[in-house]
């Protein structure tokens, strides 16, 4: 499988598009008194709020995207198997013994004749017959497409690691203002009741 890796290569982007499923940038806080300053931002609690909600969006996604690229990740030796097999029908000119699975441990020996044609599951309960070079070459399409889905989901994945990780730093720099403002707004009154008047 990696050598189908390395051979095949990421899609192009869209244009102004950072990532494949247009996930959102998360913007790090550089100047967090002027951020916190703006309209929008009345109070520490909101903003965490929202940097929560947007943190979650981010996990739900990288959720989604594990998901995709183990589902890729199983595919690609499947139909690297089944396009290996397709290869072994073609140099068959006799009668082949072998095993095939009936139900859970329990195979059958049976007899394989010379074909010109296989079944390929299309998916969705879906067989259909192919001559065996219309079946290499759909195999080898699908290889193409799934290698070029499963790296354009690992660099969104990648993309998304890094929104994660700004929006916790994003989330602590803010926490870290909120505190700093509350001890602030704790030791002025303090230091008031002790000036003599």
């Amino acid at each position: 499988m990696t050598g189908i890796m390395d051979t095949i290569e990421m899609p192009k982007l869209p244009e102004n598009q950072k990532t494949f499923a247009g996930i959102p940038e998360a913007i790090f806080l550089e100047e967090i008194d002027t951020f916190m300053t703006q309209a929008e931002n009345e109070n520490c609690e909101k903003v965490l709020q929202r940097l929560d909600e947007q943190h979650g969006k981010y996990r739900f996604m990288a959720y989604n995207l594990e998901a995709r690229r183990r589902k890729l990740k199983s595919q690609i030796p499947d139909l690297e198997r089944s396009l290996e097999m397709v290869n072994v029908l073609r140099k068959e000119d006799e009668e082949r013994e072998t095993q095939f699975l009936l139900s859970d441990q329990v195979f059958i020996k049976t007899l394989v004749p010379p074909t010109k044609t296989v079944y390929l599951w299309l998916g969705a309960s879906v067989m259909l017959e192919y001559p065996l070079d219309e079946a290499e070459a759909l195999l080898k399409q699908n290889i193409t497409s799934a290698v070029g889905n499963l790296k354009s989901v690992e660099h969104d994945q990648d993309f998304l690691r890094d929104q994660i990780t700004t929006t916790e730093v994003n989330m602590a720099r803010v926490y870290n203002w909120g505190v700093k403002k509350r001890q602030a707004a704790a030791k002025t009154p303090t230091s008031n009741a002790t000036t003599p008047s």
